[in-house]
């Protein structure tokens, strides 16, 4: 029995590691979210979405320990949970946890609290983190966060407790419904809490002409853009490759080898697929549109990296690359701004990456389905609501005025390279 203990508590401890290094390459996406922001807004509201993206993070982090976490596994009060688990001895957890596993001591279960707690918020800090860039270069800072309050704390731990939770939805039941990193958990439900508030907040000035036609408004920064994009791409590695929740065993391990191994093909595939496709259509290598492609192609393969071989995965994350560009474009068509296409690439590429489950994984269409509408119509109903009080109550719009002189000054008193200004 002692050495079954130690032998448990090596792979716990492992397990454990593993689980929050991972966390913490997820937590590392809140820097490429803010990177690749930055690097699309014009100079003069770089501050802004810098501040949005920091202060979301923290928002999500605080939101998450108060409620967010009890909403979603009804775990009870978080703090008292750990207080609880680093209280017990090693020997009688470990022999509290081997004695509900008789396989092997592979479920760490209730125990994890703390690192299941981490690893999770900073899934709910990334699904914020999809709004801010949508919304960018016109929306008010306050109005922003007091949103981030909501969707932190409620609208995104009810879908995530009815998915991964195992809750049961009103007047529909259990879901039968796969995901396994959360390319509808996490990035579709994204993607439609900033969908609501675009269709609130209206284009930018200028943004479309009276005739119709769409006007670029190009980023200031596209080395930083593109240094987004590579952090965003490592920090993938950790939200894919840790929803396995665990390491030890060969089995696990190998399937780890392969989530990482797809989520790279994936990415691979997708940049490649968005830059040839816009090369047909616009004649030029857009550097964006293959930045979007990568992140189509990552989002893509989300809801199912370890089912797939490297080719097919490479494939699902090419078919992602393909989509987002006519997404992008048909969204313009369509009136709805979003400076870094964050809908695009996690809304419409989220269903998609839902959906290829039942090629890569054998899910059932209307398990996939049913499910993605639940996630899409909560939040996006429950956004609209909360973005409508917000606008009533405090507005959620700057003025003309302070759009055309830049949000930076206006929200936050300063300037991200004053030196460039000209006075």
């Amino acid at each position: 029995m002692e050495l079954q203990n130690q032998i448990f508590e090596l792979q716990y401890a492992m397990d454990t590691f593993y689980f929050l290094v991972c966390g913490a390459l997820v937590m590392w996406m809140a820097a490429g979210f803010a990177m690749l922001e930055a690097g699309l807004v014009r100079s003069k509201n770089t501050t802004e979405i810098l501040t949005k993206n920091v202060a979301l993070f923290a928002v999500a982090c605080t939101m998450y320990l108060i409620c967010g976490y009890n909403f979603m596994y009804d775990g009870g009060w978080f703090l008292s949970e750990v207080t609880t688990v680093a209280g017990m001895d090693d020997a009688a957890v470990a022999a509290i946890l081997a004695s509900s596993n008789e396989a092997g001591f592979g479920d760490m279960g209730e125990y994890a609290g703390a690192s299941d707690f981490f690893f999770q918020v900073v899934f709910v800090a990334t699904a914020m983190s999809i709004v801010s860039g949508a919304v960018a270069e016109r929306m008010k800072l306050w109005a922003f966060l007091a949103f981030a309050v909501v969707m932190t704390g409620f609208i995104y731990p009810i879908e995530g407790g009815w998915t991964w939770g195992s809750k049961e939805v009103p007047l529909i039941g259990e879901l039968n419904y796969s995901d396994y990193a959360g390319s509808g958990i996490v990035h579709m439900a994204g993607a439609a809490a900033a969908l609501a508030g675009v269709l609130l907040l209206g284009p930018r000035k200028g943004k479309y002409g009276k005739d119709g036609a769409t006007n670029a408004i190009p980023g200031a920064n596209l080395p930083l853009a593109t240094l987004g994009t590579f952090i965003l791409w490592l920090g993938w590695f950790g939200f894919n490759g840790g929803s396995t929740l665990k390491l030890g065993g060969i089995g696990v391990a190998n399937e780890v080898a392969n989530v990482f191994l797809n989520t790279n093909a994936a990415a691979s595939g997708g940049l490649i697929a968005a830059l040839i496709v816009a090369r047909i259509l616009f004649g030029k290598a857009d550097l964006t549109m293959a930045l979007n492609g990568a992140l189509a192609g990552l989002v893509a393969i989300t809801a199912d990296p370890a089912s797939p071989s490297p080719l097919m995965a490479t494939i699902v994350g090419a078919i992602g690359g393909v989509i987002v560009v006519f997404s992008i474009i048909g969204l313009d068509k369509m009136k709805i701004d979003d400076p870094v296409g964050a809908i695009s690439v996690h809304g419409v590429v989220g269903f998609f990456g839902v959906m290829a489950v039942c090629v890569t994984g054998g899910a059932s269409v209307g398990g996939q389905l049913v499910g993605a509408l639940v996630i899409f119509v909560w939040v996006f109903v429950t956004s609209l609501i909360v973005w409508g009080i917000l606008k009533a109550v405090m507005g959620i719009r700057v003025s003309e005025e302070e759009e055309y002189e830049g949000v930076d000054l206006a929200e936050c008193g300063m300037e991200a390279y004053p030196e460039f200004t000209t006075k």
